[in-house]
């Protein structure tokens, strides 16, 4: 594995995206030469920063986005690319922690983002996949197998679609729903159909504007330009008056703008909304079905640990049915077995699956009370974040793009007050899960005193692990596939967090608050804005 590929996408695997659209078929950048000063800075060119950029370019704005690694290099380019307003933690349970006017925001803001996506692409002319789908929410449970869960699924699904449907969506209970394709007895499921769903070629959408950005005479994009600070004043250079913001980068550049976005999936800070939210690996395979067997819509099961279906284009004779799910906490749980799993799952439904071609996964920030934190960072002025995904990273990404137009011309935004970081009520009602979750992830700082192998020459070549001798720091080791051995600092640059080696990924997590370094200790998931330094 070369440290390109690290550049390019943060895993060792490859999506399925990029078997219609390679990584140089992406926009590519130079990186940033000199001192500029500008309206608005973004960091983090995936559907966050993309987005952002577009809404504020299009409004006149002078704006510069600059990335770590490549442009479209980050979770957007793995993601399964639902564009969806049945939202992963169900509105009975949004409606619980914001009341009915922050359900009804959130099935707005999701079905406007949805919607905006295909605008979009066909404004601009980006050839991205992008359809109408139905999305199924179905029992777990045949009925007949497990009649009493299977009649608790019914139930609450039921109420979901009662409850969707007064907040405005198009969705209906249909107790016996069928699934073209599936071979298990669909019609003895029943489910939640809610239509109106979107599918989208991810990387094919994000190049096609950030191409028709670079275009704009009011726009600049710099990649390999790592962010090492964002501070705002009260007075700069600019003369405007009021605050002004520097981002400083990794090779001494230095960004003077107005306001500054963190788009980076999670905010490259030490706590504050850090704290508020849980980190999962999520995992993906897609596999070839015969073209026009299987019915084009989105599926999740009811577990709590759900699968998700959707297809995507393979070639002439096949499609690609991509399934995902079996979440873990990062660097807490092994890897092994999940594509197994995955497959399995498949091929028990589909019988006419074919062969895996690809295997990957993703990282999902989930909010402990289930929105995502868009606006302006707690205690800034003018600083702004996107973060909190709970598994809708693209719609979420979308509708940030608007909320933070609005924000920072100083025009009111419908959907503001639901996704501001600096909430309370919401928050307050989660604190219990919020402490469980600090006193878990507290604990995983006894790797300070455990060590994964105990001599380099066990490591066999294209593995990794940390060695943690008596009275030494640990050590990140990883033996590359030409037997050379590379060392690194062991602990996370965010919070000294001890990392773990994850084998699917070739890479060095944090069990922490979800940080993640290459296999020679690239950054490449944040909180954390460094690279892990050689040992």
């Amino acid at each position: 594995m070369g440290s390109r590929h690290f550049m390019q996408t943060t895993g060792g695997t490859d999506a399925v995206w990029v078997h219609k659209h390679k990584y140089a078929d992406r926009p590519q950048f130079q990186a940033l030469r000199t001192d500029i000063k500008t309206d608005i800075c973004i960091v983090g060119a995936g559907i966050a920063g993309i987005s952002a950029a577009y809404e504020l370019v299009t409004r006149g704005k002078d704006v510069v986005l600059i990335d770590a690694r490549d442009a479209i290099s980050g979770e957007s380019s793995r993601t399964s690319a639902h564009l969806s307003n049945a939202l992963d933690d169900g509105y009975l349970a949004i409606e619980k922690k914001h009341g009915r006017h922050g359900a009804r925001a959130a099935a707005e803001s999701h079905t406007w983002a949805l919607n905006h996506v295909g605008d979009v692409a066909k404004k601009l002319g980006i050839e991205c996949e992008y359809r109408h789908v139905p999305g199924y929410e179905i029992s777990q449970y045949q009925r007949g197998d497990d009649d009493a869960n299977h009649a608790k699924d019914m139930q609450e699904l039921q109420e979901e679609v009662a409850l969707a449907k007064q907040l405005g969506l198009d969705v209906e209970f249909r107790p016996e729903l069928a699934v073209r394709g599936w071979d298990g007895k669909p019609d003895q499921r029943g489910g939640a159909v809610f239509n109106g769903q979107a599918a989208v070629h991810p990387t094919m959408y994000l190049a096609g504007v950030l191409n028709w950005l670079a275009q704009q005479p009011n726009f600049q994009c710099f990649t390999h330009t790592r962010m090492t600070s964002v501070e705002e004043q009260s007075s700069g250079m600019l003369g405007t008056g009021g605050k002004v913001v520097t981002v400083k980068t990794e090779n001494g550049r230095t960004i003077e703008c107005h306001n500054a976005i963190q788009a980076t999936c999670v905010p490259l800070q030490k706590l504050s909304i850090i704290a508020e939210m849980e980190y999962y690996r999520t995992y993906a395979i897609a596999i070839r079905i015969p073209k026009g067997s299987v019915e084009d819509c989105f599926i999740y099961d009811s577990a709590e640990a759900y699968k998700y279906v959707r297809l995507t284009a393979c070639d002439d004779k096949d499609d690609y049915i991509v399934i995902g799910g079996c979440d873990h906490k990062v660097g807490q749980e092994s890897p092994a077995g999940r594509f197994e799993e995955l497959e399995t799952w498949v091929r028990e439904r589909f019988p006419r699956a074919g062969a895996v071609d690809y295997k990957w996964s993703g990282q999902i920030y989930e909010p402990v009370d289930y929105m995502a934190f868009i606006g302006r960072n707690q205690g800034c002025d003018n600083i702004y974040v996107v973060t909190g995904d709970s598994g809708n990273g693209l719609t979420h990404g979308v509708l940030a793009g608007r909320i933070l137009a609005d924000e920072i011309e100083g025009k009111a935004n419908p959907w503001a007050k639901l996704y501001a970081p600096n909430r309370m009520a919401s928050i307050a009602k989660s604190l219990p899960s919020m402490i469980s979750h600090d006193v878990q992830i507290n604990l995983q700082y006894k790797r300070m005193a455990q060590s994964d192998i105990t001599d380099i020459e066990d490591l066999v070549p294209g593995s990794g692990g940390v060695l943690n001798l008596a009275l030494s720091k640990p050590v990140a080791v990883y033996k590359d596939d030409d037997g050379q051995v590379h060392k690194m600092s062991a602990l996370c640059p965010h919070m000294k967090g001890v990392v773990c080696w994850n084998p699917a990924e070739r890479s060095f997590d944090c069990p922490v608050h979800g940080s993640r370094f290459s296999e020679t200790g690239l950054c490449l998931n944040g909180p954390a804005k460094a690279n892990l330094p050689a040992a």
